[in-house]
């Protein structure tokens, strides 16, 4: 069967052709041109931690005819006030830190940057270009640049290149503490930094791509995406090779053949994904964050904004293990327990749809009836050490899992996902969060042991979900709620406890949704292809295949979902999530 599956997904811009611009040739034309001035003129170029500055200072830079250039970066702090500002923060564990607090300013010795100050005050005419990682904290600009990228490149550049952290010689640490460290500070701290750079922004520069830069007018970018807010779309998805990894995806999705496996794909995670805008002939990747950080009332509707601020809760991605192993046997921690440890305000409650699934497919959740809690964490202990394995089979329920079902895991539920699924893992947001518990005596892909957190663990199991509980309350909890001709709508989560609603909807014809002031995730589940679309015109049709993620933002209101190509005549099925009022 041929993939029908979108990679790389776009959102195309209405009015805007002539406003981007794509190599540094162009670029530098452009900039020139808005240069040209017989007083002087400020230009400052902000970036996000991750941008190649060496590829600024070659490319950009030289081209720009200024009389005075400064790094902002010799104003900031040493690595060692650095390392002392934020050790707790950090932490000495290799995976878990605290979620920071502090302003970009607080990187940054105060007197330097009073010095750089003076620097370009003195200047009467010509060129000025700050430039690096906080460059508008040594000046506004009479002309703003904002070099970005998306989380997931800067993580690929974290393996590939060994980029080490912003502000630290680290590049020899290994993945899981340069992740840790960007996760918990410097992506934080950024993201409260570059928020109002962009809304005043002249020009981003989209720098994700080395020696392949666009450049894209700021009124342009904030029209794109005001835009994107209007109408059904879907971020760029990302994949990733796992120990645990299966084939399922490498097939469907037309990926890789040469790779060993994929486990992961990041399919809605506007966190990292990146989201394309077209701008006629120019494409430019930004992180899909931007969207959220800049038009979060749109996108999100008033009450979930007013919950969670300038973040998307909602969580779709993909975990294949068919051809594949378990997951790690793994446990989430509840609300109060990630509140004090680690500063998140929610926690990561799940659920797993079954998407495909081998015959002898199990999902491994809650505790055996009898479990006595201090002998399984005994034994877990015990496998830690290496002295045994694991007795998964006398401690831990396994369930069989066929294609559609639906198990729902609350925090504090032990789980893991057997060999032979394929699972759209639909959760809220705070991904790294999780408390490994045994992981079948594996070691990662980089060679060393995989973390697991015994100690964090035991914390937050919830003893209580046995055998009887778990089938009670999160197993198939499909509850049959409307239906007409052509189509049914059932709902089948979550537990009581997790802010995630989830419905299911089989169509043969159309069916209309209404995101009632709240932001909807869907995915189709069932069938090659179906179109969104608005009953009153208001945005172009726009279609979906199997297993795509899409996100449909609150100020879309009603839309409505119809069988297309050559899934006319043939029954589908969507999952929506959105966050309960």
């Amino acid at each position: 069967m041929q993939a029908t599956y979108n990679k790389f997904p776009e959102v195309a811009v209405q009015g805007y052709d002539d406003q981007a611009w794509q190599g540094w040739q162009s670029i530098n034309e452009i900039l020139n041109a808005r240069l040209f001035t017989s007083s002087r003129t400020v230009l400052v170029v902000d970036c996000y931690p991750g941008v190649r500055l060496q590829e600024l200072e070659q490319q950009l830079l030289p081209a720009l005819n200024s009389v005075l250039t400064i790094n902002v970066e010799t104003a900031r702090l040493d690595e060692q006030a650095l390392q002392q500002m934020l050790a707790a923060n950090l932490t000495d564990d290799r995976v878990f830190g605290v979620l920071s607090c502090h302003r970009l300013s607080a990187f940054f010795d105060a007197e330097k940057l009073n010095l750089l100050r003076q620097q370009i005050d003195a200047v009467k005419h010509g060129v000025v270009v700050v430039y690096g990682p906080g460059a508008a904290l040594a000046h506004p600009g009479d002309l703003l640049i904002y070099a970005d990228l998306p989380r997931w490149e800067i993580q690929q550049r974290m393996r590939r290149d060994r980029l080490s952290n912003w502000g630290a010689d680290n590049q020899h640490e290994d993945i899981l503490r340069r992740y840790k460290r960007a996760f918990f500070i410097e992506w934080r701290v950024f993201d409260r930094h570059k928020t109002p750079l962009l809304r005043r922004a002249d020009y981003l520069l989209d720098t994700t791509r080395k020696l392949a830069p666009a450049l894209v007018s700021g009124k342009a970018l904030r029209a794109g995406l005001q835009q994107t807010t209007t109408r059904p779309f879907r971020v760029v998805p990302f994949f990733d090779p796992g120990v645990w990894g299966g084939q399922w995806m490498k097939r469907q999705f037309d990926l890789d053949p040469s790779a060993p496996n994929y486990a992961w794909c990041f399919d809605c995670v506007p966190e990292e994904n990146s989201l394309l805008l077209r701008f006629g002939a120019v494409r430019i990747e930004i992180p899909s964050q931007d969207l959220v950080l800049l038009y979060p009332r749109a996108l999100l509707g008033e009450k979930v904004h007013a919950r969670f601020g300038t973040e998307f809760p909602i969580r779709f991605d993909f975990l294949d293990t068919i051809g594949g192993q378990n997951l790690s046997f793994q446990v989430h921690p509840v609300t109060e327990y990630i509140q004090q440890h680690f500063g998140m305000h929610y926690t990561q409650d799940e659920s797993y749809y079954i998407l495909e699934a081998e015959p002898e497919a199990v999902v491994y959740l809650g505790v055996k009836t009898g479990t006595d809690p201090q002998a399984m964490l005994a034994d877990l202990r015990a496998a830690a050490q290496g002295k045994r394995a694991f007795d998964d089979e006398r401690f831990v329920n396994r369930i069989p899992a066929r294609k559609h079902d639906h198990f729902l895991i609350p925090a504090g539920t032990v789980h893991c996902s057997g060999a032979g699924a394929m699972v759209l893992e639909i959760s809220a947001t705070p991904y790294i969060f999780t408390f490994k518990l045994w992981d079948w005596a594996r070691v990662g892909l980089d060679g060393l042991p995989r973390p697991v957190h015994l100690d964090h663990g035991e914390q937050v199991i919830d003893w209580s979900r046995d055998t009887q509980w778990v089938y009670d309350h999160l197993v198939n909890r499909i509850e049959p709620l409307a239906e007409s001709a052509g189509w049914r709508e059932e709902r089948t989560g979550l537990h009581e406890r997790e802010f995630i609603e989830t419905r299911r909807h089989w169509f043969s014809a159309p069916v209309t949704h209404h995101t009632q002031g709240g932001v909807n995730v869907l995915n189709l589940v069932e069938g090659a292809e179906a179109v969104v679309d608005s009953p009153t015109g208001a945005f172009a049709p726009f279609h979906v295949h199997y297993a795509e993620t899409f996100i449909i933002p609150a100020a879309v209101g009603e839309y409505r979902i119809s069988p297309a190509g050559n899934s006319v005549g043939r029954q589908l099925a969507t999952i929506k999530a959105w966050v309960r009022g």
